[in-house]
């Protein structure tokens, strides 16, 4: 099955189905490094998908830190909280990686993905 790039410039999705497809896109990339975790070459895609992953958040932390969205402080505050620990996760697999450790990676993206969908 062949997905849809979030990012190509021939999109119509709103604003928050577009975060969602995007975390969604990272959560299976990190998913691919886990179920291939032994193969050759991982630690290049690994590195690869933390560094999608991080800037993602990274961009998402941004936002938020404007204080121009419309959530309420207390979202806009828990998603700030998670993105320092995206943060800190993500260093420490790469300093110590483990397939284990990625898993939660996926795991907030796709919740936030599900809960941006349903808010759309």
């Amino acid at each position: 099955m062949e997905s849809k790039d979030p990012l190509s410039e021939n999109n119509n999705m709103s604003g928050r189905e577009l975060e969602a497809s995007v975390l969604e896109k990272a959560a299976a990339i990190l998913k691919n490094c886990k179920e291939n975790w032994n193969e050759q070459g991982l630690e290049a895609k690994l590195n690869d998908a933390l560094g999608f992953n991080n800037l993602i958040w990274s961009i998402l932390k941004s936002e938020v830190s404007k204080g121009t969205t419309p959530l309420p402080v207390e979202t806009r505050q828990n998603l700030l909280k998670l993105a320092d620990f995206i943060e800190k996760r993500t260093e420490d697999i790469r300093k110590n990686p483990s397939a284990d450790k990625v898993d939660i990676l996926i795991n907030i993206n796709l919740n936030i993905a599900s809960g941006l969908k349903g808010a759309v």
